[in-house]
């Protein structure tokens, strides 16, 4: 691409869309240019922000737009699809808000135009480009926490209800999205169960546990319904732990020099117990760079279209962690039922 400047239009100008108007804004490499919102009041707000901005009701009007290099899209997920396929049929490069959209099957579709075209299609897998990712990641891909053994999240506060997805689809992507970035292992089945306390059978509050070939396990507690704010992430490894708080201010990853392993069992009145030793050392809490992420992605993004770089929240991460969402929601409808992941 020989643009310096890439032209971006932003489709959904709800909860998350201002903060992708405002970070793309802020790119040396990018502009906004097109704001597209059926609700003409949000466009007021807009255009009163940003009176440079041209605004439209129609997102067709946008994504035609010859003005346009990029299409970030910003809507509920049952409309992604159509208007990121619209967008790569018109030539645009696409930026998904997460999660990338309802099916497995709609992402190969995308993921196949966007290839034939030459076009990039990424997903907005915000955590990904934190400090505290980041810096987890050194520490995995380092080999300082040993061999990943088990993760414990739990991602829950009171709201925001959905009506077009359920609890895991809205909030499990980030957990799920970490975990695939921080090891190369995919799940291979996965068990959910979840309920719904409202009228519409969306569930609320679910659970679910994915299930790895090297032993290790991971388990995800997501709600809409809890009085407190709780976003915790706890990583064990053979030789160290890993806590991440993202509700901590500055302190949001702890490492526990804390590991434990089996001892030989030596005589005969051993073989009948279980012989674990303990260790429990220091406690360090790094310094993690503070950051706005969503920034991280924008510049991710338009250096992948300008450069032909690959993204790390690419659509690899997405179709990924819509896969292991399509299982999850089997086995929910199923009462649990262990469900594997295809991949193929």
């Amino acid at each position: 691409m020989v643009k310096n400047t890439v032209k971006v239009a932003v489709i959904g100008f709800g909860y998350w869309g201002p903060n992708m108007v405002r970070n793309f804004n802020a790119q040396a490499d990018a502009e906004v240019i097109y704001v597209a919102d059926f609700r003409k009041e949000r466009l007021d707000l807009v255009n009163k922000m940003y009176p440079s901005i041209q605004t439209t009701q129609s997102p067709n009007e946008a994504i035609c737009s010859t003005e346009i290099d990029a299409v970030v899209i910003a809507t509920p997920v049952f409309t992604h699809f159509e208007l990121a396929l619209k967008a790569l049929n018109e030539g645009k490069h696409v930026l998904l808000e997460k999660p990338m959209v309802s099916t497995a099957k709609e992402a190969t579709i995308l993921i196949n135009l966007a290839e034939q075209k030459g076009l990039t299609i990424m997903v907005d897998h915000t955590f990904l480009y934190t400090g505290a990712v980041q810096a987890i990641k050194r520490l995995v891909d380092t080999g300082m926490i040993g061999q990943l053994q088990y993760i414990d999240s739990t991602r829950i506060n009171l709201g925001l209800f959905q009506s077009d997805v359920n609890v895991l689809w809205d909030l499990a992507p980030h957990d799920i999205s970490i975990l695939n970035y921080l090891t190369d292992e995919k799940p291979y089945s996965v068990q959910a169960t979840g309920v719904s306390h409202t009228n519409n059978g969306i569930e609320n509050i679910a659970y679910l546990t994915m299930n790895y070939e090297s032993n290790m396990i991971a388990h995800f507690n997501c709600s809409w319904t809890s009085p407190v704010k709780i976003r915790k992430f706890l990583i064990g490894g053979d030789r160290k732990m890993i806590v991440f708080d993202d509700t901590e201010p500055t302190e949001k990853i702890r490492i526990y020099d804390t590991s434990y392993h089996y001892t030989e069992k030596r005589s005969d009145e051993d073989k009948r117990k279980v012989l674990v030793d303990y260790r429990v050392g220091d406690i360090q809490i790094p310094k993690v760079p503070m950051k706005e992420a969503l920034a991280g992605v924008a510049a991710d993004f338009i250096a992948a279209i300008l450069h032909n770089t690959r993204p790390i929240s690419d659509y690899i991460s997405g179709i990924n962690v819509i896969k292991v969402l399509e299982a999850s929601q089997i086995s929910i409808k199923n009462g649990g039922k262990e469900v594997k992941v295809d991949y193929l």
